[in-house]
């Protein structure tokens, strides 16, 4: 069954290739959706998969890529959405 998350990350998680590695990990674990810088500082994306690529993508955002500093993921569940590929905006 497919689901679909919406995501917020807080800490240092732009000018740290964020978007970039979050998209190879979407690609890695056959996840559509799409991420994107806010103007405040945190990324936020959508992201929709397979309930166990879902949950190892949400551990990999709890870390984010080498430079990165998380200090907050919120998570707020989707009604289906049917996205294909995934893109940074």
């Amino acid at each position: 069954m497919i689901k679909t998350i919406h995501f917020i990350v807080s800490g240092r998680v732009q000018g740290v290739f964020f978007r970039m590695k979050t998209r190879q990990q979407a690609e890695l674990h056959g996840i559509s959706g799409w991420v994107r810088n806010l103007p405040d500082g945190r990324v936020e994306g959508v992201a929709s998969a397979s309930e166990n690529s879902l949950d190892d993508f949400k551990q990999w955002l709890r870390q984010g890529p080498e430079m990165a500093k998380v200090s907050k993921v919120e998570y707020k569940e989707l009604a289906a959405q049917g996205l294909t590929g995934f893109t940074i905006r």
